[in-house]
C-alpha cells in the first residue's frame, strides 16, 4: 500500500492598507486560533515520525519483510514509530526519475534503494540533501555510487556486492556442474543495464575455462522475452544463465515459465525465482542484507552522516536448488552439488 503524506496548509493571513483590527475582532480571531492549533498539530503527526522512502523493484522480490523485521528489531514499528513511503518500479527503470521526485517532494528523511543499482544512481543524481542507503548486487565503486568503500562521502552509503565478475563466474560454474553435458549456454542480458556489458565480458572469461560456448541473447524490454527464448531454441542452447537485472527480477515468473516450456535448466540471481519454479540460484543472503540495511537506515535517522559510514560487502551467500524442477526437466543433479546447496526444494 502506498501512503502519501499531504500536509495540511494554513491559509495566509493578510490585509490591505493600514486598517486597524478592532478589539472585538482581535479577541475572536485569537480565540479561533487557539481552538484551531491542536487540530492542526493532529493533522500533521508525520512531522514527529521519521519517514523512509522505499524505492523497490517489486513487493514480492523477497526483501521487504526482512527489512521490516530489521526495523522492528531496532524498535521502529511501521505505522507507529516510523512511516514508510513505498514506490515500486516493476523493473521499469524509466519510471525511476518520477518516483524519486515523488519521494523528494514528500520530504522523506532517508531513501532506501534495495537490489537495483539504477535506483541508487537515480536517487544520487536527484538529491544531495536527503541521505541515501543502497543495496546493490554490483560493485558500488564500479557502478559510480561511491568513490571508496571505506569513506563513501556525500549523502550516500549502504551495502554493495562483490567484485563484478565474481558472482557471474560462480553462477556459470555451478550451472555447468549441474548440467555437465551443456556446451552451449544462453545468456539473457539487457542493454538497459549499464553493468551487463562488463558482466558479459566476465562470464566469457569463465566460459573459456569451463569449455562452454556462450550465446548472449539481448532483451531491451519485457515484450521481447518470447522471441528471445525462440532464439535460444534455434541456437540449440543446453542451459540458460539470467543476468541480475531489475526487469528480469520483475518478470521472473514469466521467465521461469518460458524456461520450463523450452526445457532449459536455468541459473538465476534470486532465490524467489527458484521458489517460483526455477532450477537454481546463487546469491547474497538477501534476508541478512535487508536486515543490515535497516541498521544503516536507523543509524542515519539517529544522526549519523551517510558519507562517514563505510559501505559493507555481504559475506554470506545462498545456493538454492529446486529438485522438483530438475526432475521435471529430466535432469539428475550430482549428489556433490546437492550437498553444497544451502536449500533444496523438493
Amino acid at each position: 500500500m502506498i501512503r502519501r503524506h499531504n500536509p495540511a496548509g494554513a491559509p495566509a493571513a493578510g490585509g490591505s492598507g493600514d486598517r486597524v483590527m478592532d478589539r472585538r475582532t482581535f479577541i475572536l480571531a485569537t480565540a479561533a486560533g487557539l481552538l484551531a492549533a491542536p487540530l492542526a498539530a493532529e493533522a500533521q503527526p508525520a512531522g514527529t515520525v521519521p519517514r523512509i522512502g522505499y524505492l523497490g523493484i517489486s513487493p514480492s522480490d523477497g526483501g521487504l519483510e526482512p527489512f521490516r523485521q530489521g526495523l522492528r528489531e531496532l524498535g521502529r514499528v511501521e505505522g507507529q514509530s516510523i512511516a514508510v513511503e513505498y514506490r515500486w518500479t516493476g523493473g521499469k527503470n524509466e519510471q525511476l526519475p518520477g518516483l524519486v521526485a515523488e519521494l523528494i517532494q514528500l520530504k522523506v528523511d532517508v531513501i532506501y534503494t534495495p537490489g537495483s543499482v539504477a535506483a541508487a544512481q537515480a536517487a544520487k543524481q536527484a538529491t544531495t540533501a536527503i541521505p541515501i542507503v543502497f543495496w546493490t548486487p554490483a560493485d558500488p565503486v564500479q557502478a559510480g555510487l561511491v568513490g571508496t568503500l571505506a569513506r563513501p562521502g556525500g549523502n550516500i552509503t549502504g551495502l554493495g556486492g562483490a567484485g563484478i565478475g565474481i558472482l557471474t563466474s560462480k553462477r556459470l560454474s555451478l550451472l555447468k556442474e549441474a548440467v555437465p553435458q551443456a556446451t552451449q549456454v544462453a545468456i539473457l542480458w539487457t542493454p538497459a543495464n549499464p553493468l551487463h556489458k562488463a558482466l558479459l565480458k566476465g562470464v566469457e572469461d569463465a566460459a573459456r575455462s569451463l569449455k562452454v560456448q556462450l550465446h548472449p541473447v539481448r532483451v531491451s524490454q519485457s515484450g521481447e522475452l518470447e522471441s528471445a527464448f525462440s532464439a535460444m531454441t534455434r541456437g540449440h542452447a543446453g542451459a540458460l544463465y539470467v543476468l541480475a537485472d531489475a526487469m528480469f527480477l520483475a518478470e521472473r515468473k514469466r521467465i521461469v515459465a518460458l524456461s520450463a516450456q523450452a526445457r532449459l535448466p536455468t541459473m538465476y540471481a534470486w532465490r524467489t525465482a527458484v521458489e517460483d519454479g526455477g532450477l537454481m540460484c546463487y546469491q547474497e543472503n538477501w534476508a541478512g542484507v535487508q536486515r543490515r540495511a535497516a541498521v544503516y537506515v536507523d543509524m542515519i535517522l539517529k544522526g549519523a552522516k551517510p558519507g562517514d559510514l563505510p559501505v559493507e560487502q555481504p559475506k554470506n551467500f545462498e545456493f538454492v536448488i529446486n529438485l522438483k524442477t530438475a526432475k521435471a526437466l529430466g535432469l539428475t543433479i550430482p549428489p556433490s552439488l546437492l550437498q553444497r546447496a544451502d536449500q533444496v526444494i523438493e
